[in-house]
């Protein structure tokens, strides 16, 4: 009798199954794909959420569960640059003088950190998003353009200007791709 009720129920239970062992196994990723991009752990985190959530109630038009990653990537990267253009409007400070007032760690990797923080916030969201997807996901240019929906040179074109940006706001310091 209880095989009959989940046989009977199967389309449901299975759809609801499939999306949360998909998801779970993508989980720990897109979390960090959001936080490379936003520069926010309590952003990361809930642009994470949303996304899920949006991905959960257009699980219908995915056919291919295989494509899960790249397609929740799409819905991932597409959240996160609404977050970062609700966040541009919104009026920032430079904490910089007191960040510098407060000492400095003696290897120097904390401010480092920082100032890589600093430098990818002030990318634009499109800049932010290539940079994530290329050095954070380790993702090649025709992925990252599969995945964000524009072309390969649009890409590249974006990932050069961000990554001159960065070597011009960052100096000596260690910038992604550097040695690449």
């Amino acid at each position: 009798m209880v095989g009959e009720k989940v046989v009977a129920v199967d389309g449901r239970l299975g759809r609801a199954a499939a999306f949360t062992r998909l998801a779970d196994d993508h989980l720990d990723a897109a979390y960090r794909l959001a936080h490379a991009i936003l520069g926010n752990r309590a952003e990361a985190e809930d642009a994470t959420h949303d996304a899920l959530v949006q991905a959960w109630r257009r699980w219908g038009q995915l056919h291919d569960h295989t494509r899960f990653e790249h397609w929740f990537d799409r819905i991932l990267v597409n959240t996160c640059r609404s977050r970062l253009r609700q966040t541009n409007r919104r009026l920032t400070r430079d904490l910089s003088p007191e960040l510098a007032a407060s000492g400095r760690d003696p290897t120097g990797q904390i401010d480092d950190r920082d100032q890589m923080r600093a430098a990818l916030a002030q990318l634009s969201p499109d800049h932010r998003v290539v940079v994530a997807l290329r050095f954070y996901r380790d993702l090649p240019i025709s992925e990252i353009a599969r995945r964000i929906g524009v072309p390969e040179g649009t890409v590249n074109s974006r990932l050069h200007y961000a990554l001159r940006h960065l070597r011009e706001t960052l100096g000596d310091l260690e910038y992604p791709g550097a040695d690449r």
